[in-house]
């Protein structure tokens, strides 16, 4: 229980402990004096919530600096695939993704920072996801990256035909073609 470092640098994995019985579940969902000591001054100033059917994949989506975001992911109701690409040049992990399966049953949550795309699709009949986001939405400073993109190799569970995207995803930009993050 509680945060997990990943492969990726600044990438996060909390697993809260949950406490259960017949009477149904109790967990701390956030507590700002448990962030690990990278983010302990993070503020987050905007919370934001989507409920979405069976197949719905939005992504792969990101801001541009100085509007950048950190965002803390999860799921209220549901199962979701959530893919986070590196795009931070210089990186290590530059062009690399990370999939994890966020659900209402183990209630993960991902940290995902500056200088990552992000996305999911739901693999359940329909999820709830919710996210804090340390930096308000700008849109003009909207960016992202077509989540379909040879290149990532992203394996996005279900096939295909079973994938609904909104038009303005599926005309994202391929990998190597974004607005770069600088």
């Amino acid at each position: 229980m509680g945060w997990h470092k990943t492969n990726f640098d600044g990438v996060w994995i909390f697993e809260p402990k949950i406490h259960a019985d017949e009477r149904g579940y109790f967990f701390e969902s956030f507590n700002a004096s448990g962030l690990p000591d990278e983010y302990k001054n993070i503020q987050f100033v905007q919370d934001n919530e989507a409920k979405s059917a069976f197949g719905v994949l939005r992504g792969l989506h990101y801001q541009l600096p100085p509007y950048s975001q950190l965002k803390l992911v999860r799921v209220v109701t549901g199962e979701v695939l959530d893919v986070i690409v590196d795009i931070r040049p210089g990186s290590k992990t530059y062009g690399k993704h990370l999939s994890v399966i966020l659900n209402d049953i183990q209630k993960k949550q991902l940290l995902v920072p500056h200088g990552f795309a992000h996305g999911y699709v739901v693999l359940s009949e329909e999820a709830i996801f919710a996210y804090k986001c340390d930096n308000y939405y700008h849109p003009s400073s909207d960016a992202g990256i077509y989540y379909n993109d040879p290149v990532l190799s992203i394996h996005w569970i279900l096939d295909d035909h079973l994938i609904r995207v909104s038009e303005k995803d599926r005309l994202q930009p391929a990998f190597g073609n974004h607005k770069i993050y600088q």
